[in-house]
């Protein structure tokens, strides 16, 4: 397949190697003589045909950079056929020869739908902190928000043992309780709640209050460090420290880390995966592969169908579960 132009917008949630993706992609379609343009603002910049030109010059000194420079958005619209046609229709006033779309499972639903009425090859890059897209081993950007929050984490241990106060700490990840678990290993947090692994408040209560006891009678450190995926615990995390307080009578603090993990420079992991990412979605193209992301599997680029992404849920590894609960038994 000739491919003379291309484009790529970032869409959805942020995550840091956004930039490392745009990057990518330009460089490696640059080599090959295709000309580049990125849609800002999402799907709703390619709806507006809200475009600039992407050259190497462009993208000089973007691989560190956090965000996105082609600013990112959700677009409800994109849920209407009518809108699918205006952006392929969009796409063909441009003359592309492909489309590379940056985002998660959301962003990646809407190119699904684009590559249902438009013969050119739509291609996604996984990019949100969540690592919740199915069939990739990781998505760019969860590398970095797990090193923001194992940092928070060390601070927060710190303060916690100075005042041997319990510490709720709330972090990203939608659906998903990767950041939690991971960052929970990496910081040696003392308890960690997850989506995949809730039963109800009474319940998981009940094991954090057991766990508390046994560490008391195993007269370790008093201070004890719960993460926490986001939107979990019913009643919000007032609820679960008001309830902690008043069963121990230890002070209980809560500390909600939020888009601070979206935010920053990309880690050298990030930077790496993005920059591969980028590069196989650009070959991609150029081979006619339609409906596909550019994913990683057994730390090798591969083309991973779309659909998965939008009926699988991501299943987290049972080995860092055994983990988490193994090192927080006596410690």
């Amino acid at each position: 397949m000739t491919v003379k132009k291309i484009a790529i917008l970032t869409s959805g949630g942020d995550a840091p190697g956004m930039n490392a993706c745009i990057r990518a992609v330009t460089l490696a379609a640059a080599s090959d003589n295709i000309e580049v343009i990125g849609f800002r603002h999402g799907y709703n910049g390619l709806l507006k045909s809200e475009w600039v030109p992407l050259t190497t010059q462009t993208v000089h000194n973007l691989l560190q950079r956090g965000g996105t420079l082609l600013h990112s958005a959700r677009c409800e619209k994109f849920k209407h056929p009518e809108q699918i046609r205006l952006a392929a229709q969009v796409l063909e006033n441009h003359e592309l020869d492909g489309l590379v779309v940056v985002g998660g499972n959301g962003s990646f639903m809407g190119a699904l739908a684009l590559q249902e009425v438009w013969d050119k090859p739509v291609v996604g890059i996984p990019g949100t902190i969540d690592n919740d897209v199915a069939g990739t081993d990781y998505t760019v950007g969860y590398h970095t928000a797990i090193q923001t929050a194992v940092e928070s984490l060390d601070k927060v241990r710190d303060t916690a043992d100075a005042f041997e106060r319990i510490f709720v700490v709330d972090v990203m990840g939608r659906e998903a309780g990767f950041i939690a678990l991971n960052s929970a290993i990496g910081a040696g947090a003392d308890h960690v709640l997850l989506p995949e692994t809730f039963s109800t408040a009474e319940d998981e209560l009940a094991k954090i209050l057991d766990k508390l006891e046994k560490r008391r009678n195993n007269k370790a450190n008093a201070s004890h460090i719960i993460v926490i995926t986001e939107n979990l615990w019913p009643g919000g995390l007032n609820d679960l420290a008001t309830s902690l307080q008043s069963k121990t009578g230890v002070d209980v603090r809560i500390l909600s880390l939020g888009h601070v993990q979206r935010g920053g420079s990309p880690d050298w992991h990030d930077r790496v995966l993005a920059t591969k990412l980028g590069t196989y979605a650009v070959q991609l193209i150029r081979e006619d592969k339609k409906g596909v992301m550019s994913g990683i599997q057994h730390r090798y680029p591969a083309a991973i169908p779309l659909d998965p992404s939008k009926v699988e849920r991501k299943a987290l590894n049972d080995y860092s579960l055994l983990i988490q609960n193994k090192i927080t038994l006596i410690h």
